[in-house]
């Protein structure tokens, strides 16, 4: 039944665009099911047919997202032959995507800042982990070489992207910041926070936690 399939997921797209402009309207928690269901011209039937609900919709979304914005970066990362190539592909990449992705952006950005339900939270991090697998592998390749610092890929992420992303959520917010700007500052920007001596920077620690005094 190639056609009954390919009709469903027409469906199940034309629902997921409805939701994406309606959570740019009008913000994730602002936005019911019945404002997506009327936004996409869809049945109520044919809404609870394909999702559960609200969360199940965001839920798509975000993994959506996810797969069109980790594949973009993954396709420049892994063109590269150098690790300063790979850290200005992945900075520069991940901003030319918001740039084209308003929407998705601004969504993707809203979402994850909210305390997701664990039917959201936990398929939605297995799945991220599936997508960033091979970009992982791209930047390890250089770990091992010894041309970036051997960090834990969640610790790289921080120090590469930290500036994008906060760049990218504040730009979305209609801050006076220019996108050209960014993509010519930060992607050498990242590379000289990783840059000055790779193996000198060493792991960091991990956090320990420390007990307060309750004062009498």
């Amino acid at each position: 039944m190639p056609g009954v399939r390919r009709d469903g997921q027409k469906r199940r797209d034309a629902l997921l665009d409805a939701a994406l402009v309606c959570f740019g309207e009008r913000g994730v928690l602002g936005t019911g099911i019945e404002e997506i269901r009327r936004a996409a011209g869809a049945s109520p039937s044919s809404v609870y047919h394909l999702f559960a609900g609200r969360s199940a919709i965001v839920l798509a979304l975000l993994v959506r997202t996810f797969e069109r914005l980790f594949g973009h970066l993954t396709a420049r990362v892994g063109k590269a032959r150098s690790a300063r190539g790979a850290v200005t592909s992945l900075v520069d990449a991940h901003l030319a995507w918001i740039a084209a992705h308003r929407l998705e952006g601004r969504f993707m950005y809203e979402a994850m800042s909210l305390e997701l339900e664990p039917e959201v939270q936990e398929p939605l991090a297995a799945r991220k982990a599936e997508l960033l697998a091979p970009l992982v592998a791209d930047m390890t390749r250089f770990v091992e070489q010894g041309s970036l610092p051997p960090w834990p890929p969640l610790v790289l992420d921080v120090v590469l992207l930290g500036p994008s992303h906060e760049g990218c959520r504040r730009w979305l917010a209609g801050a006076p910041l220019s996108m050209k700007w960014m993509r010519k500052i930060f992607p050498d920007l990242a590379w000289r926070s990783v840059s000055l001596s790779p193996n000198a920077l060493g792991a960091p620690r991990t956090p320990t936690r420390t007990r307060t005094r309750t004062r009498a």
